[in-house]
């Protein structure tokens, strides 16, 4: 198990950029990455990274848009998200799963954080 700290959520405007970071404490390798959760929804994969060689994943509705990174010497993870719209509100968690595993799916999950609030208003 791994103890997950998110951090930086809030409320912006449609266009402008936010920053996620979350902070890991605990032993052993693991993927880490970001879901999300909107009002009446489910909970969804928004973006992950490989501990060791820093390999990315993303949601198609973030592409381009959105960039996670790492600071290993932190044990931190970052979410930079820009041009943000009303449809990326949601609580952000951020998670931890298996090393050997692709972290895109809820079910690669072992360690969530409590969440963070982004607001996007239009």
């Amino acid at each position: 198990q791994v103890q997950l700290v998110e951090s930086g959520g809030g409320l912006v405007q449609a266009g402008d950029s936010l920053r996620l970071s979350c902070t890991a404490s605990g032993r052993g390798k693991y993927v880490m990455g970001w879901f999300r959760q909107a009002p009446g929804k489910e909970r969804e994969f928004v973006a992950s990274i490989t501990w060791s060689r820093g390999v990315t994943y993303y949601a198609d509705s973030v592409k381009g848009r959105f960039t996670i990174s790492k600071d290993n010497s932190k044990n931190t993870m970052y979410l930079q998200m820009n041009s943000l719209k009303a449809e990326d509100t949601a609580v952000y968690y951020c998670a931890a799963g298996s090393s050997v595993l692709i972290l895109t799916t809820i079910h690669a999950v072992h360690s969530w954080g409590r969440g963070t609030q982004v607001t996007v208003s239009s």
